[in-house]
């Protein structure tokens, strides 16, 4: 029969722990929790930093996307912007033509003449000169439309600007200006020398 001594065994393990003194097992321990500590720090570190990380990308793609959003906006603005124009346009020589007294050939030239970012507010007529009244964004939209109505056979030359002034609105530089024109009819038949006029030359010839 095999017989074990665990009191001997006891013993044993007694001796083993009684090595480490009370000062080194306090000084393993405070190392320990120093340990776990920093591990902790770091830890949380590591989290806020990719949170961070997560957060900047976020911001990034928001700005991204609003700047998209933003182009996108200016587009509609425009074509928005656009249609207002042409609509005022169509508004504009509807009334005119509905009480006209002038050709409906100035009218149409009048329309054709208009740039981009140009419109016209006010349009009135004594015989035949026309004041015109507008605003635009840009004085050399202003010089395309008088340059195209002098190169408008039914206007005659020159087409004086009155008037521009800046009037900023919401931001945006635009230009009120005021235009002069005398409407003509190239079809209408070359003016007839007067007879006197003639005879007068003629009889200087003649001496």
């Amino acid at each position: 029969m095999i017989r074990i001594n665990l009191l001997a065994v006891e013993r044993e393990r007694g001796k083993r722990g009684a090595l480490i003194p009370p000062g080194q097992r306090v000084t393993i321990a405070a190392s320990l929790i120093i340990l776990a500590t920093c591990l902790g720090i770091g830890w949380t570190y590591w989290d806020l930093h990719v949170k961070s990380v997560r957060v900047d990308e976020d911001i990034a793609k928001g700005e991204a996307e609003t700047q998209q959003l933003r182009s996108v906006l200016a587009q509609v603005q425009k074509f928005e912007a656009r249609k207002a124009q042409l609509q005022q346009r169509v508004t504009l020589i509807e009334q005119l033509r509905r009480g006209q007294t002038g050709p409906v050939h100035v009218l149409d030239e009048l329309s054709k003449a208009i740039p981009d970012r140009l419109w016209l507010t006010e349009l009135s007529q004594k015989d035949a000169d026309f004041k015109i009244d507008g605003m635009t964004t840009s004085l050399q939209e202003l010089s395309t439309f008088v340059a195209n109505l002098e190169a408008s056979p039914w206007f005659k030359k020159p087409v004086d600007i009155v008037d521009s002034q800046a009037q900023p609105d919401k931001g945006i530089e635009m230009f009120k200006f005021t235009v002069k024109a005398t409407a003509k009819d190239p079809q209408a038949p070359a003016p007839v020398p007067a007879a006197g006029g003639r005879g007068r030359a003629g009889g200087a010839a003649a001496q």
